[in-house]
């Protein structure tokens, strides 16, 4: 049997897919429900982080409101954020930050993440993308000072972790690395 490549289809996932079968068993309602809240707002996400980026690339400011967009795009281009930043470790970790900025006469370092979705988000994303940042740029825990700041649901996260947390993330990361770098050499194809 010859079978069909796909290669169209190489990296992508079906939304009905095998792997998540529990949609076999929804109704009409139940599949609208979960596709809208799926698959539109995952499309909705990606469109308002191009907007967001377009805005604070042009430095163009959203009416001062508390809503997330604007409070995101108006805070981003107060501290004199780059959007979409890419923070590279190796090639198999790294990220795409949503705004950054680092003053390196001040040793401080800001990562401000965009949530579109209603599903809680997590810091550690962020404290991620400060050890990528660390070990990408060589700059040791302790010399920097950090506030990462989620915005979502009209409401802004703020942490900013200790010298010793951020060396732990950046401790994990490069051992999370090397263990996937050495999986990935044994099941080699």
């Amino acid at each position: 049997m010859n079978f069909k490549p796909h290669f169209e289809l190489k990296g992508k996932h079906a939304y009905l897919s095998p792997s998540r079968y529990n949609w076999v068993y929804y109704d009409e309602e139940k599949l609208r429900s979960n596709y809208m809240a799926t698959i539109v707002a995952q499309a909705r996400g990606t469109r308002l982080h191009e907007l967001a980026a377009m805005l604070i690339e042009e430095r163009q400011r959203l009416p001062k409101s508390k809503k997330t967009l604007n409070s995101y795009v108006n805070d981003a281009i107060g501290f004199g954020m780059t959007p979409e930043v890419a923070l590279v470790y190796t090639d198999l970790c790294y990220g795409h930050a949503d705004a950054v900025a680092f003053d390196e006469d001040r040793g401080f370092l800001r990562i401000h993440d965009l949530k579109t979705g209603t599903t809680p988000a997590h810091m550690e994303q962020l404290f991620i993308y400060d050890a990528l940042f660390c070990l990408e740029y060589k700059i040791k825990p302790k010399d920097i000072q950090v506030e990462n700041r989620i915005y979502q649901c009209d409401g802004i996260v703020v942490a900013n972790p200790t010298p010793d947390e951020l060396k732990a993330f950046v401790d994990s990361v490069v051992e999370k690395e090397k263990w996937a770098r050495e999986i990935r050499a044994e099941v080699s194809f």
